[in-house]
């Protein structure tokens, strides 16, 4: 037993503050979307939902009148909520997408993340230090990848303490203390705040570590039985704000990344798109206007397909369609669409999809506590709070046990 306390300790005083800022930031980004949408309540959504939207031409020539000769319009999503205002993508724009209101045509402003936000991310992830690019070590995100794996040891050898001591008194080896002084209220929280975190913060900490390392990654795939593919492993941010992959932003956030090499299966029977015009076969030689129209026949096809459907994002030759918001919320179909055909192609669909695609996504949704939704979410963010204050705690008896005067008080035995 002494060796577990040892290694316990000798792991916690190092890498203590660390892990704990890596545990507060992590919780402070469970909420961003929330936080963020209702911050920037007049970006996000409409001022007055009234009757039915613009048309996707009219909609989309009022967002072109308004940018520069240079940027154009390259996509748009639609939110399942009629009071979202829609995610116009935009080319060599250097900020990222614009919102508009779909009833007025009136730009919202840009979906930039908040400064806050964007500190804690690179703080979760890197300690601050720049972001990853090219070749070379990371110093900020290896330290927070040897910081995660010292947890989880550090806590494997906490419950291997903590369990002579419940077995005999299992009920009071969980309980709080707030009226025998702050010592015993200090040692009760990190003991007890640790069991009831546990198994939250491991799933936490051994998603997490699949961003960290590429063998960690693949020896994580192999017990689940998946064989890894070629895709883009980028760490998950709150939950898909946005889509954009400008500077300004870190990793994409929204429909699964990564190559499709699979060919068009056959042709999905979703009804003729009402309205199609085949008078003109010539891609190039359609406008802007014909091709918005496009747009619109094709979200009317997939809402008719997808009623529940969180979002949909229509680009140039496909339509990307996000099928759950809890469970994976990378879950997708993605369909191609042609000017010249009225027909919808499926091009990846989400049954079809391999293992190691649906692996990625249910890591992220276990990793962020999206996977059911509201509850998780709150259960995620409570536990790494928890998870946070346990150096701190730690800290606190370790630094009085060095004091002859209290060392007696504070023992685990009188606990």
């Amino acid at each position: 037993m002494k060796i577990f306390r040892k290694i316990h300790l000798w792991l916690s005083v190092p890498f203590g503050l660390i892990i704990t800022l890596i545990c507060f930031s992590g919780a402070m980004l469970m909420f961003e979307p929330e936080i963020t949408r209702s911050i920037k309540s007049d970006v996000y959504y409409v001022s007055s939902p009234e009757g039915n939207p613009l048309p996707m031409s009219e909609l989309m020539q009022r967002v072109e009148t308004s940018l520069p000769d240079s940027v154009s319009v390259t996509g748009v999503t639609i939110f399942a909520d009629k009071n979202r205002t829609y995610r116009v993508n935009l080319s060599n724009s250097g900020t990222g997408p614009v919102f508009v209101d779909q009833y007025s045509g009136r730009i919202t402003g840009t979906d930039e993340r908040l400064g806050f936000f964007t500190t804690m991310l690179r703080l979760h992830r890197w300690l601050l230090d720049d972001t990853p690019r090219g070749e070379g070590i990371k110093v900020g995100k290896l330290i927070v990848g040897v910081s995660t794996i010292m947890f989880v040891i550090t806590l494997i050898t906490g419950v291997v303490i903590w369990w002579p001591r419940a077995r005999k008194n299992f009920r009071r080896s969980l309980s709080l203390y707030f009226k025998k002084g702050w010592r015993a209220f200090w040692m009760s929280l990190h003991v007890a705040g640790g069991m009831y975190a546990l198994v939250l913060v491991l799933v936490m900490a051994l998603t997490g570590l699949t961003w960290s390392f590429d063998w960690y990654r693949d020896a994580f795939y192999a017990v689940c039985g998946v064989r890894q593919t070629s895709q883009n492993t980028s760490a998950p941010t709150s939950d898909g704000i946005s889509a954009k992959s400008s500077k300004n932003n870190f990793s994409k956030r929204g429909n699964p990344s990564g190559k499709n090499n699979n060919k068009p299966k056959k042709v999905e029977n979703l009804g003729i798109i009402k309205g199609f015009d085949k008078s003109n076969g010539d891609d190039t030689a359609k406008s802007s206007d014909s091709k918005y129209r496009d747009w619109q026949r094709v979200a009317d096809a997939i809402k008719s397909k997808y009623p529940d459907a969180p979002q949909i994002t229509i680009g140039p030759k496909t339509v990307t369609v996000n099928l759950s918001a809890t469970g994976n919320p990378r879950a997708s179909d993605i369909y191609l669409y042609s000017q010249t055909t009225p027909e919808l192609t499926p091009l990846k669909k989400y049954v079809d999809s391999t293992p190691a695609d649906r692996l990625r996504g249910w890591i992220y949704a276990i990793h962020t506590g999206t996977w059911g939704g509201l509850l998780t979410r709150i259960l995620w963010f409570l536990g790494a709070i928890l998870a946070a204050t346990l150096p701190l705690t730690g800290y606190y008896l370790w630094l009085k046990r060095l004091s002859p005067k209290t060392s007696r008080k504070i023992t685990p035995k009188n606990h």
